[in-house]
């Protein structure tokens, strides 16, 4: 099959050659890997941080006073001030490196359960992963608060009007993904935080699934919250970010306990320490979050309009191409959209197309990908999905679509 001509500035073939593992084969077959939203691979740029900290500079960091210490510390915040930059944080104390984006939703959440009463109302989007579900129903448990569901249209998209009549002076808190990794579905979030502002309501935002593919300005959307995990970012698992505004910071009591989260400790007493550290206790992920500043170096360098128009590209080149299929729906069919296809074939459960595609080469996500009430919406079980990043091609997704065509004449 003859490959439309790339339309982008990106030297893809080059790109390619910093990531190892597309040179790799997977049961005889060349890996096409279409599972970036459950994480991105990773280039040796990164790759080479993580070797460059563990053969030169491997230390514990900020209550050193030798040499390598010093030099840990520099590079750890060093990449505290890149994810600020990137973000555009107005300081870097607003910046908490954490485990990923479930640690952050979950330091959040229980940081107002001391804040939340009786009556108190959250909002969350029916959109969303169940990492911004399954914590606020722990705080609802807890406080007595009642969470509310922001529900979702056929095309995936959110029902703004049902959001309006949701708002009102109980509403304290506000969660919603900026996208949804089950869907794709790029949301208002730049709306949806000023509405909730109107009412005085905090909001946090889920910038997971948006952060490989979006370059979030934080101060420009005036979010409270924004959180995101560097592993799909082309950066290290375990690592990740939570940006809040100082003023809400200050106002959340730490989430754990321990060292470096201290000011002073007595048996009597302890009084904590100022951001970031108040929300960092115990020794981090040191490397992976030097790696992770490297990361967006990475990305950044590249240029994110140059990511977002060369991805728009795969998804319409996919989306066109399995729809040519008898009997393939695509779910999620908002007019905003990231580089992710969530589809299934009629009398074919999707564990069975990604089985067979696996047997090619192909890497695709199936079944529900923590995003039950999306799928319970749509009465299904799951949906095979394909995501995209900028060092896939459109010869990969002519691969795709005849292996789906291969395992739907086997299948039926």
């Amino acid at each position: 099959m003859k490959v439309a001509a790339e339309k982008t500035s990106l030297d893809v073939e080059k790109i390619r050659e910093d990531f190892p593992i597309l040179k790799r084969e997977v049961n005889g077959y060349p890996l096409v890997y279409f599972d970036n939203a459950a994480t991105s691979q990773t280039p040796v740029q990164v790759m080479n941080a993580i070797v460059d900290y563990y053969s030169n500079y491997n230390s514990n960091i900020h209550r050193g006073v030798h040499t390598l210490s010093q030099e840990a510390t520099d590079k750890y915040e060093g990449a505290r001030k890149k994810i600020q930059t990137h973000f555009n944080a107005a300081h870097s104390y607003e910046i908490i490196l954490t485990s990923g984006t479930t640690h952050a939703i979950n330091l959040v959440a229980s940081g107002f359960s001391a804040l939340l009463q009786e009556g108190d109302e959250i909002l969350v989007s029916a959109l969303e992963h169940h990492s911004n579900i399954v914590p606020w129903q722990m705080i609802t448990e807890k406080t007595g608060a009642v969470l509310k569901v922001i529900p979702m249209d056929q095309n995936g998209e959110l029902v703004m009007a049902e959001y309006d009549k949701l708002l009102s002076e109980k509403t304290k808190v506000v969660f919603v993904n900026h996208v949804s990794n089950a869907l794709g579905t790029v949301n208002p979030v730049k709306e949806i935080i000023d509405k909730a502002h109107k009412v005085g309501a905090a909001v946090l935002i889920d910038g997971a699934q948006a952060a490989p593919h979006i370059k979030a300005d934080v101060q420009a959307m005036d979010v409270d919250f924004y959180v995101a995990s560097a592993h799909k970012m082309c950066g290290p698992t375990g690592v990740g970010v939570l940006y809040g505004k100082e003023e809400w910071l200050k106002k959340l009591p730490p989430y754990q306990g321990g060292g470096e989260m201290i000011a002073t400790v007595t048996f009597e007493k302890t009084t904590y320490a100022d951001l970031p550290h108040k929300f960092e206790a115990g020794t981090p992920n040191i490397c992976g979050g030097i790696a992770f500043g490297a990361a967006l170096d990475y990305m950044n360098a590249i240029g994110f309009d140059e990511i977002a128009a060369y991805e728009h590209e795969l998804l319409e080149y996919a989306t066109q191409k399995l729809l040519e299929i008898e009997g393939v729906k695509i779910y999620g069919l908002a007019k905003e959209k990231t580089a992710v296809i969530s589809f299934n074939i009629e009398g074919i459960h999707p564990y069975d197309i990604g089985t067979i595609v696996d047997k090619l080469g192909i890497a695709v996500r199936t079944g529900h990908h923590c995003a039950q009430p999306i799928m319970d919406y749509y009465k299904i079980p799951g949906t095979v999905r394909a995501s995209f990043s900028f060092y896939n091609t459109k010869k990969e997704i002519d691969t795709f679509i005849e292996a789906v065509k291969r395992a739907k004449a086997m299948l039926e």
